[in-house]
């Protein structure tokens, strides 16, 4: 039986480059057929699965990623546990600690980028209730399909698209948490892939990205040797460069036999404070602004030992004595601008 989008799915979603608003083609039967972008794109809606992909025509990563989970969707519940046995670990238990990492509420919001068939979607739903939303999206259709019809069975309501985890089709700061795992490796532009999940994340909200890595300490054990081998993506370095400016209490951790990384952090606003015009205590004295922005060139280390001695003997930091020297020289024509008056200039 075919699917509509339901009017409230549809209200949900932006276009994937620039958040922008979306408006519904209504077909001739009164359902969603599409979303249009004022810039003229237009996402079809097949089967009640709206296609926000972007761009509309992929990189050669995510088209291999794409076709390969296309090709295992009918099987990847029957051989995916091979993963946890592998390492002797218990696959309900892994994933609910990585959904701990969530700290989620009831009737909160939760995007699940690259949902897979959704064996963790469940796990978040338990934590969410009736009154909460779950966001379920993916980049291959057939694997969306499985995690839509076991999503059917949840007490979450849940809304399914397809879309690119780099490019999200969703408003800022529209959700309380992110949660991807498993497929981060094969992304073309990591980087803004983690830009996109604190964008949409509200302020103090959680966002959770983990996959395979052989963690260096491992990589010369006959363990390690033999997984980079079978899979390159053991390979795979953690990401630690593309984690954005806006995270907090960053947290990286390994699980399921120690081969696979876990990223955590809370979503904050910009940069992180730091006080940086403090005076500090001491011989250099200074804020860290001026230490890094006032540095002389081409002072020869007589000169510098010179003016430390200097500053040391009017018991000033020398960062004090150099401001008041340079100071003085600016002072009114005719005048050294000394502080005692004396003519004598602020260096003796």
């Amino acid at each position: 039986m075919t699917q509509t989008l339901p009017p409230e799915s549809g209200q949900l979603f932006r276009h994937p480059l620039d958040a922008s608003p979306l408006t519904p083609e209504i077909s001739g039967d009164g359902a969603i057929a599409a979303l249009l972008g004022a810039d003229g794109s237009r996402f079809a809606v097949d089967d009640g699965i709206p296609d926000l992909i972007w761009p509309r025509t992929l990189g050669e990563a995510e088209r291999t990623a794409q076709a390969t989970y296309e090709e295992v969707a009918d099987v990847y519940d029957k051989y995916i546990h091979l993963t946890f046995d592998t390492f002797n670990t218990d696959e309900t238990t892994e994933r609910r600690r990585m959904v701990d990492r969530l700290a989620l509420q009831p009737g909160q919001t939760v995007l699940e980028f690259g949902c897979g068939t959704g064996r963790t979607s469940a796990l978040i739903a338990e934590r969410l209730g009736a009154q909460g939303t779950l966001l379920l999206q993916e980049l291959a259709r057939p694997v969306l399909v499985h995690a839509r019809a076991k999503a059917a069975d949840l007490a979450t309501p849940c809304h399914v698209a397809l879309a690119n985890g780099s490019y999200l089709p969703l408003a800022d700061n529209s959700v309380d948490a992110v949660f991807h795992f498993g497929g981060v490796n094969m992304f073309s532009d990591i980087g803004r892939c983690f830009a996109e999940a604190a964008r949409v994340t509200k302020p103090g909200g959680r966002v959770v990205i983990g996959d395979e890595n052989m963690p260096v300490w491992l990589r010369d054990t006959e363990m390690g040797r033999v997984l980079m081998n079978s899979n390159h993506h053991y390979r795979c370095p953690v990401p630690f460069e593309h984690i954005p400016i806006e995270a907090r209490d960053v947290a990286c951790e390994w699980i399921i036999g120690g081969v696979f990384y876990v990223i955590s952090f809370t979503v904050g606003e910009g940069a992180p404070y730091a006080d940086l015009d403090f005076q500090i205590p001491g011989r250099r004295g200074g804020t860290h602004r001026t230490r890094y922005y006032g540095q002389l060139e081409g002072v020869t280390p007589e000169a510098k030992r010179h003016a430390q001695d200097q500053a040391a003997r009017a018991g000033m930091s020398l960062h004090a004595w150099l401001d008041r020297l340079i100071r003085a020289a600016d002072g009114p024509p005719g005048t050294t601008g000394d502080d005692d008056g004396n003519g004598q200039g602020g260096a003796r």
